[in-house]
């Protein structure tokens, strides 16, 4: 019996040999199969993405992705609001998914991550799996350098938003209908500003017989996009970038809210707040609350605003609607010491995908795929404006041209009506890295009146070449890599630094500081601050040599 039984357990043993065998065998035939790119059915993976309206399982572009690239996508999704805070909480547990989607991520993020192995280097996947992003990165040699960390990885990709009125977007819109109430001309410098805005509030020029007017309003920029007062006024005394207040000169980079020019500067605007012509609200109102200022009924109130777009304040989409169609842009003021700049954004957005150490090497290409394509023509458009035509875009008319004046390929304009109470889920719009690069964006048709509601853009475009001439010849980049022994530091540095400046430039303006007695302790306090380190820091950061 005791032979009978090991020879039982021999048998045994070698079935179990054969199945391991077999197993192991098929595993190396998976294994080669994912290493070609090729598969045996779906890839699984999770995307992390922020929350819409609808469901990103029924999107129509979300089920074209899912069949061109046999792949099944799970989704891990928070609110828009909340979504920095859930992408954290991620990380932090180690219970992240595969592939970040839209993550936000900042460039010491990426550093972070990169060098936790948390997230995959790139690069080796674009050169083999991505040649859309590879033309790109050749065509404009710039995106490269500004996706590439110092270390020489690609970590994450963003949104190539090559927005032009995005890059010179510290405008200034005027009531030019007031301006003609009053008998003024469009004003060229400092001085002839202030005269023009204590017109718009001593001379009625709404006619109905109130002291109502406001004759300049604005918003903090974290609810108007550029709508502090400073980021252009500040202008014509001392360049301001309205982000970090850092200014390159050869290569060098200095502080500019320290300067004499930005003291001047500090002058002129608690100038303009004494005599009553800056709004006291400029300093803490929101967007809605400028809509309400814009869109009152009856008698108009504003006299002008500093922000980006016209269209925070005043409705020109709404084409029974024409008062937006009397404010015009201001061109950069000349200040008494001649100063006439602009400021200027660097930029290629956020970084939104990135691939993690959770990600097989099936689900690394498949993911890497699926984001070159939306940096095709065809899945760029996709992804913005959903996969059918018809619906979010349509091919151009023979007549239609782009924001150049040029032949239009495509038109999101005259489209069928929508159901108002049928949610549209047809594309994931700005969810996601893909093109949004100028060469994209001229590929649409824009009205070519500027004033009316299909011209917008048009509009936009012919206010931005009005600023373009005055940006500096350098400036610095918004989306740099800070070097990865500096990123702590900066982050804290940074902070400290713009809510100081911010903190004081509102008391300076408004008056509960004197300019006169305090702006000396005020520059002194930079010194507690960490000034000169932080310099140091953004000076390192844009030097070549690592």
């Amino acid at each position: 019996m005791r032979k009978s039984w090991i020879s039982m357990l021999l048998v045994i043993m070698a079935a179990v040999s054969v199945l391991t065998a077999c197993s192991t065998s098929e595993e190396k035939n998976t294994e080669s199969s994912s290493g070609s790119g090729e598969s045996a059915g779906p890839v699984t993976m999770t995307f992390f993405a922020p929350q819409g309206k609808a469901p990103m399982e029924d999107n129509d572009f979300t089920k074209f992705i899912e069949e061109k690239f046999d792949v099944k996508l799970k989704w891990d999704l928070a609110p828009t609001d909340a979504l920095q805070d859930r992408r954290q909480l991620l990380l932090a547990s180690g219970d992240y998914p595969e592939v970040f989607l839209h993550g936000k991520f900042t460039t010491s993020d990426l550093q972070t991550y990169g060098k936790q192995g948390v997230f995959l280097p790139l690069n080796d996947l674009i050169a083999k799996y991505g040649p859309n992003l590879t033309k790109i990165m050749e065509e404009k040699p710039y995106f490269k350098e500004a996706i590439t960390a110092p270390d020489g990885n690609i970590y994450a990709l963003p949104i190539f938003n090559e927005c032009y009125h995005c890059t010179y977007a510290q405008k200034y819109w005027i009531n030019t209908e007031w301006l003609d109430k009053v008998g003024l001309a469009m004003p060229t410098t400092t001085d002839e500003l202030y005269t023009v805005l204590k017109a718009f509030k001593e001379k009625d020029p709404n006619g109905n017989g109130k002291a109502d007017e406001i004759p300049l309003t604005g918003a903090p920029n974290k609810y108007v996009w550029n709508g502090s007062i400073d980021a252009y006024l500040m202008n014509s005394f001392i360049y301001n970038d309205n982000d970090k207040y850092l200014i390159v000169k050869d290569g060098k980079v200095e502080f500019a809210a320290n300067q004499e020019g930005w003291k001047k500067g500090l002058e002129y605007m608690n100038k303009l707040y004494a005599a009553g012509l800056v709004d006291p609200a400029s300093f803490t109102q929101n967007d809605q609350a400028v809509s309400q200022l814009g869109r009152k009924e009856g008698d108009e109130i504003v006299g002008s605003i500093t922000t980006a777009l016209v269209s925070y304040l005043v409705d020109t989409y709404d084409k029974k609607l024409t008062r937006h169609q009397h404010w015009d842009i201001v061109p950069p003021l000349k200040g008494p010491d001649g100063v006439q700049t602009t400021g200027v954004t660097q930029s290629v957005g956020e970084f939104e995908f990135a691939i993690t150490n959770k990600a097989s090497e099936e689900q690394q290409i498949a993911a890497i795929k699926i984001v070159d394509y939306m940096f095709s023509e065809e899945g760029a458009l996709y992804a913005e404006y959903g996969p059918t035509e018809g619906k979010g875009w349509k091919l151009a008319s023979a007549d239609e041209k782009n924001i150049n004046g040029e032949p239009a390929k495509y038109t999101y304009y005259n489209l069928p009506e929508r159901d108002p109470n049928v949610i549209v889920n047809e594309s994931w719009s700005q969810i996601g890295a893909h093109d949004l690069s100028n060469t994209f964006r001229n590929l649409f048709a824009e009205g070519q009146d500027p004033l009316s509601a299909e011209g917008y853009g048009t509009r936009l475009a012919q206010a931005t070449n009005v600023y373009k001439p005055f940006a500096p010849q350098e400036a610095y980049p918004s989306n740099v890599f800070i070097r990865p022994e500096d990123t702590e530091s900066a982050a804290q540095l940074t902070t400290a630094v713009k809510d100081y400046v911010q903190t004081n430039m509102a008391q300076f303006i408004i008056g509960s500081k004197s300019i006169e007695k305090d702006w000396d302790a005020y520059v002194k306090g930079f010194d507690g601050l960490g000034l000169g380190n932080y310099l140091d820091i953004y000076q390192r950061a844009i030097e070549k040599t690592q």
